[in-house]
């Protein structure tokens, strides 16, 4: 049994960071391995402009705040301590000695956006530094962005030779690796949440409390991380008026399922007669669970083009009638059949297993 540690990101109570946390573990506790989640507070060479901190921390301390004073967001995190209950994780590490003294035989950086610099990502940390070479791997890591500022290139280069085996999770990642270093060899393998199957998911999902208020009555889950314009927002209840649709909006302060922590988002999935988002996890889970859904690309004044993970996705499963046309959702958009991305999706399982026993130095 090999101890692995996992440096991934862990906060800010979000579904896509948590399930694909835990799907992480469940993979490698399936091989035999013993897992655990790094909590750290270590800042290494983190390349932060000034400002980028000064936000990040005035955030941080809004956040607090909220959590304080605000009932809704106290329940709302109740509810992802909980989930966070089936995840191993260490205690605070303050220093790179700390993490040392894990004494891991491999450190696992991924998946999402671990290596995003304009989330303050890609530190000495995200890039495995305090580990020994070669006992560094990459599970489906993700730089958020389509292009590598010039100032990260070098280090980056220097990190990435250092690792046993590299795998990322769109093709844009592929590419920028590719541009630091073409020798450099990478995969692009699908996010950890796809290796687990539907049943499997099925034994965290948790009914929300308020659902059967709805009467039975059919929804349409509304999961938007960017902004949720007018004229879209006005589609959707276009839909819902036609469909005799209820509209749950998850990540509205004002819907009643803005509390739902990670196990009833996975509820709510499972469940909708139609999903719209922006979110690459919830386009994840539609497939998984078999549900129709419309994804919007990102709309977002100052975000970086967070679109590259959803066309991955899109092109990989061949989904592309599941894009907003910018116009309508149409009756193509509602009528699905993911039996040719089923398909693919073994196939991806198969390759990610590989890659994975072969990272490991697993012979079962």
């Amino acid at each position: 049994m090999k101890k692995i540690g996992i440096v991934t990101m862990i906060g800010n109570e979000n579904y896509g960071n948590r399930l694909q946390n835990y799907a992480t573990h469940f993979i490698l506790k399936k091989y035999g391995n013993k897992p655990i989640t790094i909590i750290n507070n270590i800042r290494l060479n983190n390349y932060y402009s000034f400002f980028t901190m000064l936000k990040k921390r005035i955030s941080y301390l809004i956040h607090i705040f909220l959590i304080k004073r605000d009932g809704l967001e106290k329940e709302r995190i109740k509810k992802f301590k909980k989930f966070n209950k089936n995840i191993d994780f260490t205690k605070i590490c303050h220093s790179v000695n700390t993490v040392k003294y894990l004494k891991c035989d491999y450190y696992i950086v991924g998946s999402d956006q671990v290596w995003k610099p304009t989330y303050g990502r890609l530190s000495d940390m995200d890039l495995l530094k305090f580990a020994k070479d070669k006992r560094r791997i990459s599970f489906s890591a993700s730089f958020g962005i389509d292009n590598l500022p010039e100032e990260f290139k070098d280090r980056v280069k220097r990190e990435l030779l250092k690792f046993k085996s590299i795998s990322v999770r769109e093709e844009a990642g592929k590419n920028i690796i590719k541009k630091v270093d073409n020798k450099i060899k990478v995969d692009v393998l699908i996010d950890p949440t796809m290796m687990l199957t539907a049943k499997e998911w099925d034994k965290l999902i948790i009914k929300p409390d308020l659902f059967d208020k709805l009467n039975g009555k059919k929804y349409i889950l509304n999961y938007f991380l960017g902004n949720l314009s007018n004229s879209r927002k006005k589609e959707i209840e276009r839909i819902a008026k036609e469909y005799d649709c209820k509209i749950i909006n998850l990540l509205d302060r004002g819907d009643p399922f803005y509390t739902c922590g990670p196990s009833e988002f996975l509820f709510l999935e499972k469940n909708a007669f139609l999903i719209c988002t922006d979110s690459f996890h919830s386009s994840v889970f539609a497939i998984l669970f078999d549900r129709p859904f419309v994804v919007f690309d990102r709309e977002q004044k100052g975000m970086d083009n967070m679109n590259s993970r959803i066309d991955t996705l899109i092109e990989k499963f061949k989904l592309k009638n599941r894009r907003y046309n910018g116009k309508r959702i149409t009756k193509e958009n509602l009528i699905h059949d993911y039996s040719d991305s089923f398909k693919i999706l073994e196939q991806e399982r198969k390759k990610t297993e590989v890659f994975l026993k072969k990272a490991l130095e697993i012979k079962k």
